[in-house]
């Protein structure tokens, strides 16, 4: 199985751990220090090596932020993992803070001593967070203080050691272009940007560029490597050699050169006076120092390879066509089984319907990995939005509940991700209205129709139009980008009313993904995938729009659907969702899961 249950995070040992550093921190002369979850490559997914955040506090969430001064300790997440973080760490060392209530930076105006020295790892934090917390620590007369090597690494004594998996090419035939090519695409627009060469730290990046997957992180099929790229098109590509293979060595070719990682900063230093761009949010404040000191102009911008990588040509497209067919298969299968089980009273736990969905998925024979650690929370922790399900909090599935089950796979020729939210037995009168509101606003997304040039900060609201007008809302983002056999999360494009600026383009994918969650009683969120596309333009209509394809083939619980709350085009959407989803599967499942199918999707006014 893919799915490991328990974790090595441990928040009874805090107190002990946090001492410990403070005791570390004493001897190196600074005041405090910075823990983030993070690694140098700024992704959201981290190895072992890198969990320094959970090894100190016990908080496994993908995000996340520790200071720990001489009196004080903080931890802060946002509205995604509040609940997760009050249970995994122990308050009476650090205190759990909200971000969208108090930002890092507000509570070290308040919290650090006047002329503080506060350590950071600069291999840990880009620009934008360094510039914004040596703001507030100036404002106390203090100073960031960067230090190597990390003083938290000096007391973890059984720190996993870093990945070393192994390389491997991804298909031309899948990626839709050559490497070649999209070097010198990179290359012509660092050239017309006056740019000598730009620096990648980000793997899913480098990933895109080399058509390369790895094996360095579970669930994203990426490498722990660097790049620089010039305006040449030629890449300097910073890796352990031992993870490439002949095979792999011939594919790079002559344009790559392959280094050794701690060839870096020899390279750097050879920039002399180039101007190289630096993406704000990816590349380690270490970088810009290193090129600083080598007299190199600094460019501040994104990552090239960010747009290029997030607008899917037609190959990555078809191949994510075919991903979601194989995988919603794969997921009628076990609502079939869910929805069986469940009738006939077999008693089941949280572990087992994770474990039974990844089975499924497994038997299609394509399954790299799952995309993430599947979130399956019933009955309260479905209200937890990040919950990761352990042997320690493992839940029965009672009759009467919900279930909310957040997963998805890593197939060669792409990535999926669904959210749905199934009544166990009778559908709770209590949340049918909510479910209600959540699907009215997962319709608006999927029937929007924009003009070119609006971002997903200007769509997130018609998400939650039918929640706030209900006094109801959620904390997270309506969507995020995903790549293609890549992250699961993509930027630079969300849906978000915060961060989400960057204009949606053709080929870009999204989850939309709006929720309601009921602190002790439930959670709610119905999840697809969709593609921006352009749809022809309406008669009369004078104005080229963009819209969305909806990728993600899988029914939507109708015993938790109040008819009447939704109108006419709403229920019509509906209904041709589930019509497409009845006629591609049927033919792709067992006889038995297909008659499921044709009652699962039927017409609304049917049931």
């Amino acid at each position: 199985m893919y799915q490991t249950f328990d974790s090595a995070a441990d928040g009874s040992m805090g107190p002990e751990r946090a001492a410990r550093l403070r005791a570390a921190l004493i001897e190196t002369g600074v005041d405090g220090f910075l823990v983030p979850r993070a690694d140098a490559h700024q992704g959201e997914t981290v190895a072992p090596h890198d969990e320094r955040l959970a090894w100190l506090t016990g908080f496994t969430g993908s995000a996340g932020l520790a200071i720990v001064l001489a009196e004080r300790a903080a931890i802060f997440v946002d509205g995604r993992y509040t609940l997760q973080a009050a249970d995994q760490v122990d308050g009476g060392v650090f205190e759990v803070v909200a971000t969208h209530e108090t930002t890092p930076e507000s509570w070290l105006r308040r919290a650090l001593p006047e002329g503080a020295r506060l350590g950071f790892d600069p291999w840990l934090h880009g620009r934008a967070e360094f510039d914004r917390l040596n703001e507030a620590v100036s404002a106390r007369g203090g100073a960031l203080v960067p230090l190597e090597p990390n003083p938290l690494d000096t007391i973890w004594e059984d720190q996993p050691p870093s990945p070393t998996g192994a390389v491997s090419i991804q298909p031309a035939e899948l990626a839709g272009e050559a490497a070649a090519e999209k070097r010198a695409l990179v290359g012509r627009a660092l050239e017309e940007g006056g740019i000598d060469a730009a620096f990648l730290s980000l793997p899913d990046s480098i990933a895109w560029l080399l058509n390369i997957r790895g094996g360095d992180l579970a669930r994203s099929p990426v490498a722990h490597c660097f790049a620089l790229i010039r305006k040449s098109s030629e890449v300097d590509l910073f890796i352990d050699p031992d993870k490439l293979d002949g095979a792999v060595m011939a594919h790079l070719g002559n344009g790559v050169t392959v280094h050794p990682a701690d060839a870096l900063d020899g390279v750097l230093a050879g920039l002399g006076d180039a101007k190289v761009r630096l993406d704000r949010t990816s590349a380690p404040v270490r970088i810009a120092t290193r090129l600083e000191t080598a007299g190199a102009r600094i460019d501040w911008g994104r990552d090239p390879c960010a747009l290029p990588k997030a607008r899917k040509n037609p190959a990555e497209l078809a191949g994510m066509r075919a991903a979601h067919l194989r995988d919603g298969a794969a997921f009628a299968r076990f609502l079939h089984w869910l929805e069986t089980a469940v009738d006939a009273g077999e008693a089941l736990t949280e572990i087992d319907v994770v474990e039974r969905l990844e089975a499924f998925r497994d038997d299609t024979g394509a399954l790299m990995d799952i995309a993430f650690d599947t979130i399956c929370g019933s009955g309260p922790n479905g209200a937890i939005v990040h919950y990761r399900v352990n042997r320690k909090t493992n839940r029965a599935l009672s009759p009467g509940e919900l279930l909310l089950v957040d997963s998805g796979a890593q197939y060669r020729d792409g990535t999926t991700d669904i959210t749905r939210t199934m009544a166990l037995g009778a559908a709770p009168d209590a949340a049918r209205r909510p479910f209600t509101l959540v699907l009215k606003g997962m319709i608006a997304i999927s029937r929007a129709r924009w003009p070119k040039g609006l971002t997903g900060r200007d769509l997130d609201p018609l998400a939650r139009a039918a929640l706030w007008r209900a006094g109801l809302d959620y904390d997270h983002g309506t969507g995020h980008g995903v790549g293609c056999y890549l992250n699961v999360h993509e930027g630079p494009q969300s849906l978000s009313r915060r961060g989400g600026e960057v204009p949606f383009e053709p080929g870009m994918i999204l989850s939309n993904e709006p929720g309601y969650y009921r602190n002790g009683a439930f959670g709610i969120r119905i999840e697809n995938l969709v593609v921006v596309t352009e749809p022809s333009i309406p008669e009369g209509g004078d104005r080229t729009m963009l819209g969305f394809e909806t990728l993600t083939l899988a029914p939507i619980d109708r015993r938790m659907i109040v008819p009447d709350l939704l109108d006419a085009d709403e229920r019509a959407w509906l209904d041709s969702y589930h019509a497409r989803v009845r006629d591609e599967l049927s033919p792709v499942v067992p006889a038995e899961t297909a008659a499921w199918l044709s009652r699962a999707c039927a017409p609304l006014d049917t049931q």
